[in-house]
């Protein structure tokens, strides 16, 4: 199976919007934690620093994945994508403690805030621009499918509620509670901590070759079993490698077909697959069932 060059494209601006978002965010948490000295603005700050790291890891592994197949990789190069979110966990984890620290230390040691209103001002530029971003990227994962940019899309709702929250703790910064601030931080940190597990849980599983949800395998079945003049199908097997699906079944086939015949037969059957699923890429085993009838005895 071959990615689309819209599927291409979408990926590609993704990325390259996922960057710019990290960078503005950067520069403007920045310059609001230095005049405030908030512990939840400095978790901010952090987090999209190492979102800026991870979305540049991101957009390099998506340009290599998107290389065709080659000689040495006949599976094409989707693995990067998995890659990718293996590094975005790590980061979002090592981004956890770092706020986790900090956030202990303004326990122990309390400070005033100072400048809660540019604090908000950039916490709600912050959010306009992270649901900006998850809107874009829920309409390029419906398309292609692609786990970096879930991986990418899923740290970013984790910034939502950290951005969030840290409005919040602003806000009450405002009216005295500037004790809140490192509380909120503490909290932000166990949320991406436990975000960056789930990364690493859905990409370590495709790393590993998971197969595809049941529910997928036993409609792949029954697509197969439909062709007329198919007898049976078993024994299909499934992965994920990028954008594709990676698909190999076998069907039983009257013992007495020509091997024309057969092989239009298990086109068919592919066909059939692949008009509903279009990211699998179908390979078919034909066995007569006299043949499978033996091995089931």
């Amino acid at each position: 199976m071959i990615t689309s060059p819209e599927h291409e494209r979408l990926l590609r601006l993704a990325t390259r919007a996922s960057l710019a978002v990290a960078s503005i965010l950067i520069v403007a948490k920045a310059i609001a934690w230095w005049l405030s000295g908030s512990v939840s603005l400095l978790a901010g700050l952090t987090d999209s620093a190492l979102d800026g790291v991870a979305s540049f890891l991101n957009l390099l592994a998506v340009h290599y994945a998107l290389r065709p197949a080659d000689e040495d990789h006949r599976y094409g190069h989707g693995k990067a994508e998995a890659l990718s979110g293996i590094a975005q966990s790590l980061f979002i984890g090592v981004s956890a403690l770092l706020i986790a620290y900090q956030a202990v230390d303004r326990i122990q040691h309390p400070e005033p805030l100072g400048a809660p209103g540019l604090g908000i001002a950039v916490m709600l530029l912050s959010i306009a621009l992270t649901v900006a971003l998850l809107m874009f990227q829920h309409k390029v994962i419906r398309e292609t499918g692609s786990t970096a940019i879930r991986a990418d899309s899923l740290h970013y709702r984790s910034d939502l509620l950290l951005n969030a929250s840290i409005l919040v703790a602003l806000i009450l910064a405002l009216f005295g509670w500037q004790q809140l601030d490192a509380y909120f931080g503490l909290a932000i940190a166990v949320y991406i901590l436990w975000s960056s597990i789930q990364i690493a849980r859905e990409t370590v599983a495709i790393l590993m070759d998971e197969e595809l949800p049941p529910d997928v395998s036993v409609r792949m079945l029954e697509l197969a079993r439909s062709v007329p003049g198919v007898l049976g199908a078993h024994d299909l097997r499934t992965r994920v490698s990028g954008n594709h699906w990676f698909v190999q079944l076998h069907l039983e086939l009257p013992g007495h077909l020509t091997l024309s015949v057969a092989h239009a037969l298990s086109d068919q059957a592919a066909d059939a697959i692949q008009q509903e699923f279009p990211k699998a890429e179908v390979l078919v085993h034909a066995d007569p069932r006299e043949v499978v009838k033996r091995a089931v005895v």
